[in-house]
């Protein structure tokens, strides 16, 4: 049951969301989905705050997070797909968000 949900929340150049994707799906995604197994969602801000990228990644626990996050920045293919990607960063903030009791995550 996933009891926590990280919400990462990436501010690019303008103009970049297009370019973060291509590379992400490219080279990112396949590494992250070794090691994270429950994506929530990843959403480009069309209204608000412009030219930023949010992904949630849901976990059973604390725990769970801290270790399939070390695995992964672990992993060679990780760090050279950060590399590549850093260009495209202004910033980046990461919650961790708790689940209403009525509300289930898929």
């Amino acid at each position: 049951m996933t009891k926590y949900v990280e919400m990462r929340t990436y501010t690019l150049l303008p103009g970049k969301v297009p370019d973060y994707f291509k590379l992400y799906e490219a080279k990112g995604l396949p590494v992250q989905t070794k090691y994270l197994k429950k994506l929530v969602g990843y959403y480009a801000t069309e209204i608000g705050p412009l030219n930023q990228v949010v992904h949630m990644w849901g976990y059973d626990s604390l725990d769970e997070r801290a270790d399939c996050r070390a695995r992964m920045t672990a992993d060679p293919d990780w760090q050279a797909y950060v590399g590549e990607q850093r260009k495209n960063f202004v910033t980046m903030e990461s919650k961790m968000l708790v689940p209403a009791p009525f509300f289930k995550v898929k």
